[in-house]
């Protein structure tokens, strides 16, 4: 019988590691191009080379990641370290067709959201201005540029860094005569009053964000696709109420259209997306 990737890791380390730490590999990874991030526990410390000596084996890949301390700051920075392979960890991640160019050592991606991706892919159309105001390397503005084709997206970033990727994967995607990427603080440099649809994908306080999404669309009225992390048992109500809150300041009123759950964020709390129409 074929064995699986975990289990053929485990067997590798079952040959050098003590028997005792074995039930603490970790048995979920993220593998974006040909690097992998894993989250090893403390114990595990002393035994990370040979681990991720390991898991790059098995998994085909040229570096190992530890993951020691999550994404961090208002630029959604990794905290990682190299503990196999090289140090050089840019790379090409290719996903439904689309193709990511990235650094995993400096720039979050979740595998994750992949469905959320692959549904954006197609949810616009050829006569529609979107504003993406947290762009990142073009999550979800490349997917829809490429099979969507609208008018035109301009993609928002603060991160230079991640501004940095997202132009070159615009290139990379040929898409350049439908994307426009925008430095900066989104509330500073996204363009108001012009867009059909906005995506609003952050995680940390979106709301804070909810007023310039509104100063987007076009006439303050359109489809917002709203991303929040949420106690299940609050689910969709607290952040459609976030929502109705920002909107009353602009006389607007807010139509629920979808929620769709990503993925669980931590014990009872889940990522989920709102898709609402804003209107007179």
């Amino acid at each position: 019988m074929r064995q699986t990737p975990f289990e053929s890791i485990k067997k590798t380390l079952s040959l050098v590691l003590p028997s005792g730490v074995m039930s603490q590999l970790p048995d979920k990874w993220e593998k974006i191009g040909t690097v992998v991030t894993i989250k090893l526990r403390d114990e595990l410390k002393q035994h990370q080379e040979i681990i991720g000596k390991a898991y790059a084996e098995v998994l085909y890949c040229t570096t190992v990641l530890n993951n020691v301390g999550g994404i961090s700051g208002v630029y959604r920075e990794p905290v990682v370290e190299v503990i196999s392979g090289s140090s050089i960890t840019e790379t090409i991640h290719t996903e439904n067709g689309i193709r990511f160019k990235i650094d995993p050592q400096k720039i979050m991606f979740s595998s994750g959201n992949t469905a959320e991706r692959r549904r954006m892919a197609t949810i616009s159309n050829r006569h529609e201005t979107i504003v993406d105001l947290f762009a990142g390397i073009g999550y979800f503005t490349l997917p829809m540029a490429v099979y969507s084709k609208p008018k035109k997206v301009f993609a928002c970033e603060i991160n230079p860094i991640a501004y940095r990727y997202l132009r070159a994967n615009v290139v990379l995607n040929h898409v350049t005569d439908i994307v426009e990427p925008l430095l900066g603080d989104n509330r500073k440099i996204a363009p108001k009053d012009c867009a059909d649809r906005v995506i609003l994908g952050y995680l940390k306080e979106p709301q804070v964000f909810l007023p310039i999404s509104l100063e987007c669309l076009r006439n303050q009225s359109g489809i917002l696709h709203y991303h929040d992390v949420v106690p299940i048992e609050s689910i969709p109500e607290l952040p459609l109420k976030h929502i109705e809150t920002a909107a009353k300041d602009y006389h607007r009123s807010v139509e629920l259209l979808k929620v769709n759950e990503i993925k669980s964020y931590a014990p009872g709390v889940d990522h989920v997306v709102l898709d609402v129409r804003i209107v007179e």
